[in-house]
């Protein structure tokens, strides 16, 4: 998809066709639509596309005409049958008069400037708009960090009650979560920390301030997905602890039980065989070997309850 935007006045609108101060936002494009644009802004094909390609990693690039910005963004998927999140490439292309944005998939850091959902928000500062994106993806990072801690806080809630296998796979997908969000919010942090060294990449004053935010957001954000893998990695261990405990107690009350049976089985098997047993002459031997072999598993019960193993 192929749009564009121009702020007049402070009030974000689409226009037709592209003109100085233009934001020009391409979604999912096809190749007819990169080889446009490449042609019209003489920007070479392959970083049009370079976002176009998952395993891509995070990179700034300053050309002679232009500047590549690659970042890694949050985006939702579906992997095995369970709703989880991974990282996709947003390029921006920063030319002279126009700001080019290639994303494989319509991603909400974008969304946000379209609904005007962000303050001082211009497509002629460039700078300030680019800041812009990098300060919404680390928000984007953190609210996807505090949604993945509450799974996990859902699963260690549950541990008390019916915990089963799948709740290790959930835990094993948030960790997953977590590693592809600390390998890319270290890759965007190398390509902030180069942004600030650029003298190519002009600013105005007051983007400073918003660039130091960027940065700091983005250290937070690095920080909460290490302490988040560690919490996970404790639960982890916790719930796999607790299946296994769970276990042995079922094998041990089961061993209780098998003690027990046995008695009887004992009994009955020393009395069955045909030679001259004790109380075979007796009226009441049948009844006697009955109680005995009750009290007999009486004691058992109480002695294998005294060792707790029932």
């Amino acid at each position: 998809m192929y749009s564009i935007y121009r702020t007049t006045h402070k009030v974000l609108e689409e226009k037709k066709v592209p003109e100085p101060g233009v934001w020009i936002a391409l979604t999912a494009p096809s190749l007819e639509e990169c080889t446009e644009v490449s042609e019209r802004y003489d920007i070479d094909i392959s970083d049009v596309r370079a976002a176009l390609d998952d395993e891509e990693s995070s990179r700034i690039s300053l050309e002679d005409t232009y500047t590549l910005i690659l970042v890694d963004i949050p985006s939702a998927e579906v992997r095995n049958n369970r709703n989880t999140y991974t990282t996709i490439p947003l390029g921006i292309l920063l030319l002279d008069e126009v700001v080019i944005t290639v994303c494989a998939e319509d991603t909400s850091v974008l969304r946000q400037f379209i609904n005007r959902r962000v303050k001082d928000f211009s497509t002629k500062k460039q700078m300030r708009f680019i800041y812009q994106i990098l300060y919404n993806t680390c928000l984007l990072y953190q609210a996807l960090l505090r949604s993945i801690d509450h799974k996990r806080t859902e699963i260690e809630e549950r541990i008390n009650e019916n915990t089963e296998d799948s709740d290790l796979i959930d835990l094993h997908e948030l960790e997953s979560n977590l590693v592809y969000f600390a390998t890319s919010l270290r890759a965007n942090g190398v390509v902030i920390d180069r942004m600030t060294r650029y003298g190519r990449l002009k600013m105005y004053e007051e983007d400073q301030e918003l660039l130091e935010d960027v940065v700091i957001e983005n250290r937070q954000a690095i920080e909460m997905t290490g302490i988040y893998r560690d919490v996970i990695n404790g639960t982890r261990e916790l719930l796999s602890t607790v299946i296994n405990n769970r276990l042995n107690n079922a094998m041990k009350y089961l061993a209780a039980i098998t003690i027990v049976m046995s008695i009887p089985t004992i009994i009955s098997g020393l009395w069955g065989m045909n030679v001259f047993v004790p109380l075979a002459e007796q009226e009441h031997g049948f009844a006697i070997i009955c109680a005995v072999t009750f009290f007999a598993c009486l004691v058992s019960l109480v002695i294998l309850h005294r060792r707790k193993m029932l």
